[in-house]
């Protein structure tokens, strides 16, 4: 696990193994009292590599009124910059994520050399 920063901190986990990635469960109490312990603000992003610029992500967020966000900018954001310090500069990704809840997205995701993250996509109100 790495943290990576794109407006508020991110922790970051890559789990090569997808049948485990699309079957892991949490606890949101316990992933919730962890994220206060550290002033994690942001969602727990877990990926797994779905192609060479393509990944499917999903974002632990029980501090907020849901479980796991189906879509969420500032996480892919942060992705980004944690890709960035992992050889993808000057790339553009695209992030899935979300169809573990019902409510699939794809974020593509801009990474220059430096400076900022650019995360395009569409959203949703939830609520």
């Amino acid at each position: 696990m790495q943290e990576s920063f794109a407006g508020n901190w991110h922790p970051i986990v890559v789990l090569a193994d997808r049948e485990l990635f699309h079957q892991f469960r949490f606890s949101p109490a316990d992933v919730a009292t962890i994220m206060r312990e550290r002033g994690w603000t942001g969602t727990v992003t877990v990926l797994n590599a779905i192609g060479p610029l393509a990944f499917e992500a999903r974002n632990l967020f029980p501090v907020g009124r849901i479980t796991e966000d189906p879509a969420t900018g500032s996480a892919a954001a942060a992705t980004g910059a944690y890709l960035r310090a992992h050889g993808f500069s000057g790339q553009t990704i695209h992030i899935r994520q979300g169809r573990h809840v019902g409510r699939p997205s794809e974020l593509p995701v801009t990474i220059p050399d430096r400076g900022g993250i650019g995360v395009a996509g569409a959203a949703t109100r939830i609520g």
